[in-house]
């Protein structure tokens, strides 16, 4: 196991020259490659790139989009921005967390989905929304919960 892991990241070190500058790109695409920033992945950076494990850690904390925690294949993201708070969009994550079975924050059991919770995603005219990666569903209801997560589920 740890040797597949070290030979990805390895290959992605090799996209940047193994440049220092470039650890944001790096920790982007670990995290592209394994959903997450494991920590051993996040020490072979380290050494790797001869620059302290203090200075990766604080630039994997520092950034909400990087996770520490292992996320699910799916990510759910709900709207709480103004306009999407205002037209429901709170409802709409408490009926995320019941037919998922899980709070905002976490990953269903079988890694399928995490569960996140965002200030804007940009689409304050379609309020409220969820996406679920790439894909932006707007006007969302709870009505509507159940079959998105039946949809992505399939």
């Amino acid at each position: 196991m740890m040797d597949n892991v070290e030979e990805s990241v390895s290959e992605i070190l090799s996209q940047y020259q193994s440049d220092p500058g470039s650890v944001i790109a790096i920790l982007q695409d670990v995290q592209a490659e394994f959903s997450y920033l494991p920590p051993e992945v996040l020490k072979l950076i380290s050494w790797k790139l001869a620059i302290p494990l203090s200075r990766v850690l604080s630039l994997a904390t520092f950034y909400r989009a990087f996770s520490l925690k292992p996320q699910g294949k799916r990510q759910i993201h709900v709207c709480l921005g103004t306009a999407c708070h205002v037209r429901g969009a709170p409802l709409v994550l408490e009926k995320f967390e019941r037919e998922l079975g899980i709070k905002t924050g976490e990953t269903t059991a079988d890694g399928e989905f995490s569960l996140n919770a965002v200030r804007c995603v940009g689409c304050c005219g379609l309020a409220p929304v969820a996406m679920v990666g790439e894909d932006v569903h707007g006007k969302i209801s709870q009505t509507k919960v159940a079959g998105l997560v039946k949809k992505y589920k399939a």
